[in-house]
């Protein structure tokens, strides 16, 4: 999957890591980017359209696929995080609508277009969904449920020619890493792992120095054997997702 003439939409879109895709995938000379945003997009550029998209609305995802007419690569990377102790249940639901039935939804919506491409879905999880982080539990859940479901549309889409990744992202400095004082990843150096990662189809793409660091530790565990052996196990018309 080349990034080149290709059409790319990115949720999450106007700041952070999601911005920094934008311009890396206009970088590499992507046809179309479609920047999903729930605000303002501060990127002008003839090749960018903007789309009202909060991943939590049906009807603002419905108008989004009708404003797409081809789609070769989606980016699921909007998300929230929230510090919580796992005593507020309103929390947890509100990250898990978010982080998980958002790309979720998406994902269904858009569907259609990715099959009829061959296209690739991207989903843009992070460290915790490998192991929690307490100081964000409900952040972590929903991450880990993401990329569980990630797992699962990679060996249910397999016969379908779609690709799907999961992006295992490592400290980004960005708005909603504020609050650790910690080596922090530029978001460019970020983005620019995730867009490489992608174009040498990779399954689990560790994009920055943090993640990089368990990548091969990952690739070569007993959890990536596990996956590959219980995707045998789906039949050859197990699902109809689009």
């Amino acid at each position: 999957m080349r990034i080149a003439d290709k059409a790319v939409l990115v949720t999450g879109a106007n700041r952070g890591i999601g911005q920094a895709l934008v311009h890396e995938a206009l970088r590499r000379g992507a046809r179309r980017v479609y920047a999903g945003t729930r605000g303002a997009l501060p990127i002008a550029d003839g090749r960018v359209t903007p789309l009202k998209l909060d991943v939590t609305s049906a009807e603002q995802i419905q108008r989004a696929v009708e404003e797409v007419g081809s789609l070769d690569v989606l980016i699921n990377n909007a998300g929230i995080a929230l510090y919580d102790d796992l005593n507020n249940p309103a929390s947890l639901e509100q990250q898990l609508a978010v982080n998980l039935f958002g790309p979720f939804n998406v994902t269904r919506a858009f569907l259609p277009l990715l099959k009829r491409s061959k296209g690739a879905i991207v989903n843009n999880v992070s460290l915790v969904a490998l192991a929690a982080l307490p100081a964000v539990p409900g952040y972590s859940i929903s991450k880990a449920a993401a990329f569980n479901m990630t797992q699962s549309l990679r060996a249910l889409l397999a016969g379908e020619g779609v690709s799907v990744h999961a992006v295992v992202i490592g400290p980004t400095d960005t708005d909603m890493n504020r609050g650790f004082d910690i080596p922090k990843a530029p978001v460019q150096t970020t983005a620019q792992g995730i867009c490489d990662g992608i174009e040498n189809g990779e399954e689990d793409i560790f994009p920055d120095p943090a993640s990089q660091s368990i990548a091969e530790g990952w690739r070569n565990g007993v959890a990536k054997v596990l996956e590959r052996q219980f995707a045998g196990f789906v039949p050859e018309t197990a699902t109809n997702l689009g």
